[in-house]
């Protein structure tokens, strides 16, 4: 899933943007609580997904993560679930420095991470709920790589496009990209119009209500 031209568009633009765009067609995937965990660029690609478990009885035979870097392509995305949790880690550093060596773009995970100052050193963009330093080790194991996984309480599938930057972490469907996109750069351009009458000495009341802020997201109708 190498870097293509959706790929381009989506990156200029922000998640905040995306997510207006999503909301305006009616689709899910907006996520909450998935935040860059060292000052990260904005990152965005398709999705290479990651799903972790509890370990059990059961013992890894690859330590989480390397089969996923092993898959991607430079520019993806790796997508991780870790069911929300925050007392466990999904990653680290010696993933990161592997990952950034690869190309990839980044990875957001639900859950925590760990090791954050060496990601930070390798200049890999993690997001995720937090930082722990225990270790992964004896406590989840990987349950699948590029299958659906449910992240943040949104479904994602291997290829969909990923967008995350201060603000949040976004999932767009590969199936709806193209529109998603489009939407988005309408509604940039936009407010890009209204930021200009405001630097220009317009007033706020009369930009927002020219521009049709409060109507900008109403549902399309398709």
């Amino acid at each position: 899933m190498a870097r293509d031209a959706l790929v381009e568009r989506l990156s200029k633009l922000d998640a905040c943007t995306v997510s207006d765009a999503l909301d305006a067609l009616g689709i899910k995937g907006a996520t909450l609580g998935i935040r860059p965990q060292w000052p990260c660029p904005r990152i965005a690609g398709r999705a290479v997904t990651v799903k972790l478990k509890p370990q059990g009885v059961e013992k890894p035979t690859r330590h989480l993560g390397t089969e996923a870097i092993e898959a991607a392509e430079p520019g993806d995305v790796l997508v991780m679930e870790l069911a929300g949790r925050t007392d466990v880690p999904g990653w680290g550093g010696l993933l990161s420095l592997a990952a950034a060596t690869k190309g990839l773009a980044g990875i957001v995970i639900d859950g925590a991470c760990r090791d954050i100052d060496d990601s930070a050193a390798a200049k890999f963009p993690v997001y995720a709920k937090g930082v722990v330093p225990i270790t992964a080790r004896g406590r989840v194991i990987q349950d699948s790589v590029n299958e659906e996984i449910q992240f943040a309480g949104v479904q994602v599938h291997p290829g969909d496009y990923v967008v995350a930057d201060g603000s949040g972490t976004i999932i767009v469907p590969q199936a709806r990209a193209e529109e998603v996109i489009a939407k988005g750069e309408e509604i940039a351009a936009r407010e890009a119009r209204m930021a200009d009458a405001v630097r220009k000495g317009a007033s706020i009341v009369h930009v927002m209500e020219s521009g049709g802020y409060e109507q900008m997201l109403n549902k399309d109708k398709k």
